[in-house]
């Protein structure tokens, strides 16, 4: 557990600052074929220090963490904000104060597991697999654990204490068609918590592996899709990634002073009156969400933010800057992935939320389409413009689920997809399991019901 050296220099603050001590410690085994590729494990931590002065912040950091280490990057982060102030001086105000208590550790930090439970855990759920799942030509078994603690003391706001265990199985199958190409398909497992309990018995695990196993044995005798515009219904799986990559990053206010499409939106209807949309910070639903942040990286007790409503877009994702300029209140979206980074606005948990409809019914409304599962990777931009992958689909016929789908694309503008929308059902699901890459990696969960929808798809 990170020791605490920053309050006692908290009294010494003359201008805006927050100063932060981190750790990041990863444990990662990966299995190829029975064959272990990878067996590591590693800890990335320090102190850093961000000071505003005249509109720009000066920043520094130091890859140790002691008495020294802090009034080191206290010294130069001070340094490095005079100097902006004199050479990039913006002449803007101080930054709205904000008010706050301090916020202690909700979950305990512990040591990392002992390495050779990933090893065990991997070996043995891939034998399973062996036994399980025939016809492989290729089984990937990857245990990865990310364990993130912060310390953050900030001129004013909150001061916090914080800790993030995140403990995931990969389980990766290939499989060869009867002409000779390869399907694949990938399964996430875990979430928040540690290894230990999340994974105490690699055969409980046996009824997803399964499931995999069973779609990609679909997906090797599947055929193409019709290209074109297709009435469908996203997989809550892939109604997450939607909400996150294509309308997410979109409503990000330096994204959005940046130019991103949702710039000139704000409070005008850019999806179905079925769709509601909303940034957690720490509860959703009366529970904890995947992902609970109580005090972002610069301080601001986090809140939920409310992005679409009714279909209407009613705010963004600030931090303190972008805040004032829009003259808004920040909720706590500014968020660091390192010691050495500096925080950025970052979404939290970013769901659609659930509707009123079936999912059994929203098939049996379709006579000609496809049921959109899984997502294995994709881009979207400022302009909502996306294309993402579908790794697992079916087809629709006459109300019920057809031959599984080979590989397509799903490709077009967010906002313009969401405004087809006429069914939203009522469940939802959440997906912890990979990182954002805006500018620096960070953690983040996603999620949404089913959605039923016009969708563009690739053909073969």
């Amino acid at each position: 557990m990170l020791q605490d050296l920053l309050t006692a220099r908290k009294a010494a603050f003359k201008d805006y600052t927050e100063l932060r001590a981190q750790v990041n410690a990863t444990q990662r085994v990966t299995l190829l074929s029975g064959n272990m590729t990878a067996n590591d494990q590693n800890a990335t931590g320090g102190v850093s220090a961000r000071v505003y002065k005249g509109g720009t912040f000066g920043f520094a950091s130091a890859a140790a963490y002691n008495a020294e280490s802090v009034g080191n990057v206290l010294t130069a982060a001070t340094d490095n904000a005079l100097f902006m102030q004199k050479n990039v001086n913006k002449g803007l105000a101080p930054l709205p104060n904000i008010t706050g208590q301090k916020v202690g550790l909700k979950t305990t930090p512990h040591e990392p597991v002992n390495q050779a439970l990933l090893i065990d855990f991997t070996k043995t759920l891939d034998a399973l697999i062996v036994r399980e799942c025939k016809n492989l030509t290729s089984r990937t078994v990857v245990a990865h654990c990310l364990d993130i603690e912060k310390l953050l003391v900030a001129a004013d706001g909150a001061d916090s204490h914080w800790f993030q265990p995140r403990a995931m199985v990969y389980v990766m199958m290939t499989a060869e068609t009867p002409d000779g190409d390869q399907v694949e398909l990938m399964k996430p497992l875990g979430g928040f918590g540690r290894f230990d309990q999340l994974f105490t018995d690699p055969a409980a695990w046996l009824p997803e592996v399964n499931k995999l196993y069973e779609q990609l044995m679909d997906k090797r005798e599947g055929v193409f899709a019709n290209a074109g515009l297709q009435k469908c219904i996203l997989h809550p799986d892939l109604a997450g990634m939607l909400a996150h990559e294509a309308i997410g990053h979109t409503v990000e206010a330096d994204l959005v002073l940046g130019g991103s499409v949702a710039a000139h939106n704000l409070n005008k209807p850019v999806a179905s009156e079925l769709i509601d949309m909303i940034d957690f910070a720490h509860t959703a639903f009366g529970e904890p969400v995947p992902l609970p942040v109580y005090v972002d990286d610069e301080g601001v007790p986090a809140e939920d933010v409310n992005l679409i409503e009714k279909g209407v877009l009613k705010s963004f994702m600030h931090n303190r800057d972008s805040a004032r300029h829009f003259g808004v209140k920040p909720q706590g979206n500014a968020r660091a992935f390192t010691f050495s980074d500096e925080p950025l606005i970052r979404m939290r948990n970013t769901v659609i939320l659930p509707g009123k409809d079936k999912l059994e019914d929203m098939i049996a409304s379709i006579d000609d389409g496809y049921f959109l599962i899984k997502t294995g990777n994709g881009q979207a931009d400022a302009t909502g413009e996306f294309m993402f992958s579908v790794d697992l689909s079916y087809e629709i016929k006459n109300g019920k689920l057809g031959k599984a789908i080979r590989e397509t694309t799903m490709s077009g503008v967010a906002f313009d997809l969401l405004k087809t929308v006429d069914k939203v059902s009522d469940d939802m699901a959440w997906d912890l399991a990979g990182f954002c890459g805006k500018k620096q990696a960070m953690t983040v969960s996603c999620g949404g019901p089913a959605l039923r929808c016009d969708v563009n798809l690739g053909g073969r």
